[in-house]
Parts: structure tokens; C-alpha cells; sequence
């Protein structure tokens, strides 16, 4: 048992939850205007976990026959049989439920939009067999997290929620461009559509820090409107600051794209969640 869900938490990559679930819990703390409560809290990670789920495992399972043909993926657990076709589909079939029962439980407004969220979410996964625009779809599946916690909060999707989204958007799909840095010459091979194997590694990398000069602004905007005080400000800044340490450590070498990767933009998550706690339940 032990081994099996090693191999699944392989699958479907936990760790990268530190992405999407700050923001969510940054939502709910702004809609609240503090403390949102212990179920709130519950239902909101159950049904961020339970989504990231399908989502993973769906993308997982689609992408099996690109992944065994490129040697940074051939060793996943969808590709080398430690999780097989049929168990896939029973955990996507399993976690959406999951994900639906527990909007539900959370209201109606949830309820209603779970079944789109999950389709958007399962979309990603064939975008980047016809659109480079995939990098983007990625950003907006994360981004769809803060949406989600201000609708489990108030019941509405406000106006600042989107700015915060927006930011995500951008964020996720700048980091992803880089991310995909790995693979220009296999997805060029294989005809897959990235942004550095269409328009190629200098513009991808122009592009990518458009993305997240954008992101800043937008999340400084998001601060400003929710009035978020010293706090936000230091978030947006030490964001602005991490992401252009980001930038600099791909364009010294691609070697230290994973490093960029998952060190950096995991910070700014956990980050920004520990800044806007002070200001909505410490001060």
C-alpha cells in the first residue's frame, strides 16, 4: 500500500500544490476580511486537493504516449506501468466526485461552476498538440484557485478576485514558458506547440518576463484595491524581487531551470499567503 501511493503522489507530483493552494487561502482571508474558520478551511483544501488530482492524473494519462518518448518523462509512473491506464481512470473518476460533492458542501455558487472548472482543467492537456497558447491554459487552471476561494467565502467572484487571478494567469504561464525551456528541442521533434519551440528560446525568454512584469502589476493593483496596506506592498515587492531572481538564474544556464522552478516560485506563494495573514488576521 505503502508503494502505491508513493507511486501515485509521484503521479500526480504533490509538492507542486504549493503553486495554487496559497492563493486560494489569500482569496478566502480577503473575502472574509480575516480568519475564514476551521470548516471553510477543510472544504477549500479538500476540494483544491481532489481537483489538482484529475487534473494531474488526466493530464497524466492523455500525455502517456508523448512522456514515453522523451527521456526527462519516460521514468513517470503512467509511462513505466507502476500506475496503470485503468488505476488512472479510477482516480480521476474518484477525485472529481471528490471535487463535486465537496462544493456542495461548500455552496451553491461552488456547486454550480464545479463541472466547468473541471472541464477547463482537463483542457490543458490537449492545447499543446494544436496551441502555444497552452502555456496560458496552464495559468488559467491555476488561476482559477483564487476565484474559487472568494466564491467559497462569499458566494460571488468580486472584482479584486480577478485581478489576483489575472496575476496567477500570468505567473503560472510565465514560469511554464521557462519550465518548457527543457523540452524546445523534443517538442520541435515531435511537433508539439511551446513557446520557445514556435517562436523560439530568446523570444520565449522576452515573452516570459513580460508575463511576470505584468503579473506584478497586476497583483499590486490587486493590493491597492483591497487595500492590503504595508504587507501587500512588501508581498508584491519581495514577488517582483524572487521573480526576477528567477530570470536570472535561466538565463545564466538552463541547468538551473528546476531550481527557478520549484524553489523560487514556491516562495512566493507561501510568501505572499504569510503576508497578507498578518495584515487580515495578525494586525
Amino acid at each position: 500500500m505503502r508503494k502505491t501511493l508513493a507511486h501515485f503522489n509521484e503521479l500526480v507530483m504533490m509538492s507542486h500544490s504549493i503553486f495554487s493552494l496559497p492563493f486560494i487561502f489569500i482569496a478566502m482571508l480577503v473575502a472574509a476580511e480575516g480568519w475564514f474558520g476551521w470548516e471553510l478551511l477543510l472544504l477549500g483544501g479538500l476540494a483544491a486537493f481532489t481537483a489538482r488530482n484529475f487534473a494531474m492524473a488526466f493530464n497524466r494519462y492523455v500525455d502517456r504516449d508523448i512522456d514515453a518518448q522523451n527521456a526527462r518523462t519516460a521514468k513517470r509512473p503512467s509511462v513505466d506501468g507502476r500506475v496503470s491506464a485503468t488505476a488512472m481512470m479510477v482516480f480521476m473518476v474518484v477525485n472529481a466526485l471528490g471535487f463535486v460533492a465537496t462544493s456542495y458542501a461548500i455552496n451553491s455558487l461552488a456547486f454550480a461552476l464545479s463541472i466547468p472548472i473541471l472541464l477547463v482543467l482537463a483542457s490543458y492537456s490537449y492545447f499543446k498538440r494544436f496551441s502555444a497558447m497552452a502555456h496560458v491554459v496552464l495559468g488559467v487552471t491555476l488561476g482559477l484557485a483564487p476565484i474559487a476561494g472568494a466564491i467559497a467565502v462569499s458566494a460571488s467572484i468580486p472584482a479584486w478576485s480577478a485581478m489576483l487571478a489575472s496575476g496567477v494567469v500570468l505567473w503560472v504561464a510565465g514560469f511554464d514558458i521557462l519550465y518548457s525551456l527543457q523540452d524546445v528541442e523534443f517538442d520541435t521533434k515531435q511537433g508539439l506547440f511551446s513557446i520557445p519551440s514556435r517562436f523560439g528560446v530568446q523570444n520565449a525568454l522576452s515573452i516570459a518576463l513580460a508575463f511576470h512584469i505584468m503579473t506584478v502589476v497586476l497583483w499590486g493593483w490587486f493590493v491597492v484595491e483591497t487595500n492590503l496596506g504595508v504587507w501587500g506592498y512588501i508581498a508584491v515587492g519581495a514577488s517582483a524581487v524572487m521573480l526576477g531572481y528567477e530570470h536570472a538564474l535561466v538565463r545564466r544556464d538552463f541547468v538551473h531551470i528546476n531550481r527557478a522552478f520549484f524553489t523560487v516560485n514556491g516562495y512566493i506563494g507561501i510568501f505572499f499567503l504569510f503576508c497578507v495573514a498578518m495584515q487580515k488576521v495578525v494586525m
